[in-house]
């Protein structure tokens, strides 16, 4: 019965990446999940008392898969700059994930305040990992460098997932180089 649960919840939770993926946050319904998984809409309950409650889920499970690609790229990078380099590059190369897409729909939506909470932390988790790379190319605020390096991912994140005119190559490119130029000094 509790494997039986567990594979239930984790087809939930696929359905709903996908509906965030394909649709965003209004996508993301419990009859659209219902739907998507072959359950009752009032066994959707069952697994979840709320759309907050999935998007929470969501997080806890799929943002410390990202974040161990990022990391994981890091660590084969040779060099501090080489960790930056890789940090921005592996973010960018995430964007087409569903996962990612799912996460930048989330974001974009009203959420309670849990889920934002959840949401920052993990963040905020990210952005750790780059600090002590900043802080061996010597800056003195490695914190708000890691931030600052952030927001041109984010940035570019953005410009990638708006389809913008420019290809999501060149778009990496250039934030990729901008952060370098930016943590050289």
């Amino acid at each position: 019965m509790a494997e039986h649960r567990s594979m239930q919840r984790a087809a939930l939770l696929d359905a709903a990446r996908s509906l965030l993926s394909e649709g965003g946050t209004e996508a993301l319904t419990f009859p659209a999940l219902a739907e998507r998984t072959g359950l009752a809409r009032s066994s959707v309950y069952e697994y979840f008392r709320s759309r907050a409650a999935v998007v929470e889920e969501l997080c806890e499970v799929d943002f410390p898969v990202w974040a161990a690609e990022v990391e994981a790229a890091m660590e084969r990078a040779g060099s501090a700059e080489g960790k930056v380099e890789a940090y921005v590059r592996q973010q960018l190369a995430l964007v087409g994930d569903r996962r990612h897409r799912a996460v930048v729909a989330i974001s974009a939506s009203e959420l309670d305040a849990g889920a934002r909470e959840k949401i920052r932390a993990a963040h905020g988790g990210l952005v750790a990992m780059i600090v002590e790379a900043l802080g061996e190319l010597g800056h003195g605020q490695p914190r708000l460098a890691a931030m600052l390096v952030q927001g041109v991912v984010d940035a570019a994140v953005r410009r990638i997932e708006l389809g913008a005119a420019e290809d999501p190559v060149v778009i990496t490119e250039a934030a990729v180089a901008m952060a370098l130029r930016g943590v050289r000094g």
